[in-house]
């Protein structure tokens, strides 16, 4: 009987002492996952929508596990105030302008808060400060977004069906190109006549650049004229002398514009004569009276040479006249 009451007793014994290491092990262990061992300092952060996130959900930093989100409680009037405990090891790392953002443990996970350090020149965080927070968009907005990309893909895919069906009818451009064979010849005429173009204009190309290398040839017209300054004196010399030829034919038209001009007017004795018609009849007049003077003097020349006191004086003078013309024939004849 006591044997067997002793072995019961040491049963329950070790069924106990190994109880309550496993109890022990349990709460280090569950301590351990939680840092309720560790030195650490509490922050917070407000959010519009914490999207599920629970207590006991975990916060990351760099992709490494800093903390645990302690309690979740309503702040304002629709706003959520999270309250997370943060190892003091990584207070170093988090400045006062870090930021927080709600994320997902991987594709379908559990919600975690994420954090961002800030700017490494501000202060580090302290017990009880307040995180700004960073927009994620929410599944909804996701789905909201999938959504009206579906609307914009139905609507291209209609507008293209509706094109489609009327580039096989042959409407609009397109269309007409793809169904009328005479329109289609029409272009391709058009795109013929576009290579001839770009054949010509290659062709022209080649020969302008031929004729500017003969330009550009040592000792040709146009190196002359721009290399060699003896040559060009010369041209300048011609133009300068043209140019002033051209002066001086302006100068005699002028000159004759002028004279012409005198001749319409009556200040001169020549344009008095062309245009004054009282003149001009006394000038014609005066020409008679010197005809009919010349001709009654000639008449009196007449009767003065038939006088008998002269008469003999004329016919020595006709004698001597012609044996002065009868001279120089005997001489030619011998």
């Amino acid at each position: 009987m006591q044997t067997a009451e002793t072995k019961r007793n040491i049963l329950v014994g070790l069924f106990i002492f190994f109880g309550l290491v496993i109890f022990i092990v349990g709460i280090f262990t569950l301590g351990g996952q939680q840092k309720s061992f560790v030195k650490s300092l509490r922050i917070n952060a407000v959010f519009n929508d914490i999207g599920g996130l629970k207590p006991g959900n975990n916060v990351w930093f760099s992709g490494v596990k800093i903390g645990t989100v302690k309690t979740i409680k309503f702040y304002g009037r629709s706003q959520v105030e999270v309250n997370m405990s943060i190892e003091q090891s990584a207070q170093q790392y988090i400045r006062k302008d870090a930021s927080a953002k709600l994320s997902s443990d991987g594709l379908i996970g559990n919600k975690i808060i994420v954090l961002f350090g800030g700017n490494p020149k501000m202060p580090e965080i302290e017990d009880g400060d307040i995180l700004q927070v960073q927009k994620e968009l929410s599944t909804d907005d996701i789905m909201k977004t999938f959504q009206q990309n579906n609307e914009n893909l139905i609507g291209i895919t209609t507008n293209f069906k509706k094109l489609s069906t009327d580039i096989v009818k042959g409407k609009g451009t397109a269309g007409a190109l793809l169904a009328d064979s005479s329109l289609a010849m029409s272009f391709r005429a058009i795109v013929n006549n576009l290579q001839k173009t770009t054949r010509t204009s290659a062709k022209l190309a080649g020969q302008l650049g031929v004729f500017t290398a003969k330009l550009n040839t040592k000792g040709g017209l146009a190196d002359k004229v721009m290399t060699d300054t003896t040559v060009f004196n010369k041209l300048q010399a011609t133009a300068n002398q043209l140019q002033k030829t051209a002066g001086n034919a302006s100068a005699i038209t002028e000159n004759l514009t002028k004279a012409s001009n005198k001749l319409n007017s009556t200040d001169n004795a020549m344009g008095l004569l062309l245009n004054d018609a009282k003149t001009a009849n006394q000038v014609k007049t005066t020409m008679g009276n010197l005809e009919q003077s010349s001709q009654k003097l000639n008449d009196d020349l007449e009767a003065v040479q038939h006088n008998f006191l002269l008469r003999g004086f004329f016919k020595k003078k006709e004698k001597a006249e012609a044996a002065a013309a009868t001279t120089p024939k005997a001489t030619t004849n011998e």
